[in-house]
């Protein structure tokens, strides 16, 4: 199993919006490393679910309940999309400026290409958010 983090704009969809729906189709991603990450998503993936734009925090955990399909949003047919699930809402949210002040997470793959909407979290650093969260 591998683990990821996703950012969306909680005015858009927020973590509470995919408890409530208990299900979504991530889409609509358009960078092609990103693109690439939702590729190699399995179902069963965990993925930290990250509020940008307002919050800039971790808030939940969900995971990949469908592997990479066509993203019916995608005209050209180029990319992709996954099914996510949630998991749970964190204890506590970790923001952007306790991930970037624990030297755990200094070569995390968010803070380094902080535009990627979707990347890859290394175990280390999935330990490290939990505890942070008061979740480990």
């Amino acid at each position: 199993m591998a683990n990821w983090l996703v950012k969306s704009e909680p005015n858009t969809y927020s973590f509470e919006d995919l408890q409530r729906d208990g299900r979504t189709v991530w889409d609509g991603v358009r960078n092609n490393a990103a693109a690439l990450h939702l590729k190699a998503m399995k179902p069963g993936d965990e993925v930290l679910f990250y509020h940008s734009q307002e919050g800039l925090a971790v808030v939940g955990i969900a995971r990949v309940s469908k592997p990479a399909f066509p993203d019916a949003s995608d005209p050209t047919g180029r990319f992709v999309a996954v099914e996510l699930e949630p998991v749970r809402s964190l204890k506590g949210s970790v923001t952007l400026a306790a991930m970037k002040a624990n030297p755990a997470l200094a070569e995390m793959a968010m803070l380094r290409q902080s535009r990627l909407s979707v990347s890859p979290v290394t175990p280390e650093e999935w330990a490290a958010i939990l505890n942070m969260a008061g979740d480990a």
